[in-house]
């Protein structure tokens, strides 16, 4: 069974109407003049962005907590705790995430597009169980949010050859003794006109390191719902993750690596070519 979802973008709580279709979803936008859409704009991000605050401070505490343990099982709850924020969020400004085919439960690295700010958000309810992203170091500058995101995201200073090794390292050591891992092997965010940038070959060296298998994640629907190049566009919608088939990498070798990333270039390439035009 599959669903749709109709949202009728307001500065408040967008509609939201869910019935049976023989499609996943299917967004109705509401044509308004573009100075109208400008007003409801800057309502609408200051609302998103103030329900953001509400929500990520009412873990905060907990997550707090959790931090001061050193131990998978606080690294755990952590992650729970932000999953419910971001998914609670993504409900109150009307762009809740549709999971679609979800991967069942075990130790995979997961591997998405990178074409907005929010897709540091749908990760979290589009991933079954506990894992581990692998994010730039400069996040943990932030203040307070880069507290936590040292006790979730394996860091990486992508400048230095010692970091990536050491990430590589860590990454692995997380596969063997804790969960998943996530990685965008895109690198940062996709801003040539393709659906996807070329893949760097970390994912896949991981993967026939450990005999991980690879399982795929597009989002189709992220770049519109808060583009990378003016993240205070976003605007409430059609949000939907697609889980594409494991690709599993027994007997792979690093000569395997170059067929292995085209492979899942390809077929990632091609179902957000195909779901963009649903």
């Amino acid at each position: 069974m599959s669903y749709r979802a109709y949202f009728l973008p307001s500065f408040l709580l967008p509609t939201t109407y869910f019935y049976n279709s023989t499609h996943l979803l299917e967004h109705i936008a509401v044509p308004t003049p573009p100075m109208i859409r400008k007003i409801l704009q800057l309502f609408y991000t200051t609302y998103a962005l103030l329900a953001f605050v509400i929500c990520f401070m009412a873990t905060y505490p907990f997550n707090f907590i959790a931090s001061l343990f050193s131990s998978v099982a606080s690294k755990r709850a952590i992650n729970m705790g932000i999953r419910l924020s971001f998914t609670t969020w993504s409900w109150l400004t009307g762009m809740p995430l549709w999971v679609r085919n979800k991967t069942a439960k075990g130790r995979y690295i997961y591997i998405a597009n990178h074409a907005s700010y929010i897709d540091d958000i749908n990760i979290f309810p589009a991933i079954k169980g506990h894992f581990r992203p692998l994010g730039k170091k400069e996040m943990t500058k932030v203040p307070i949010w880069g507290y936590l995101y040292k006790h979730v995201v394996i860091v990486v200073d992508r400048k230095s050859p010692e970091s990536r090794a050491a990430s590589m390292a860590a990454m692995a050591h997380t596969l063997a003794t804790e969960g998943s891992i996530l990685i965008f092997p895109e690198g940062t965010f996709n801003a040539t006109d393709r659906p996807l940038k070329d893949f760097y070959d970390g994912a896949f060296r991981l993967a026939i390191d450990t005999g991980t298998p690879i399982v795929p994640i597009i989002f189709p629907d992220a770049e519109k719902r808060a583009p990378h190049t003016a993240w205070w566009k976003i605007w409430p919608g059609r949000n939907r993750a697609f889980h594409l088939a494991p690709i599993h990498v027994n007997g792979m070798t690093t000569d395997d690596l170059p067929a292995l990333k085209a492979h899942a270039y390809s077929i990632m390439e091609k179902e957000l070519l195909r779901h963009a035009r649903q």
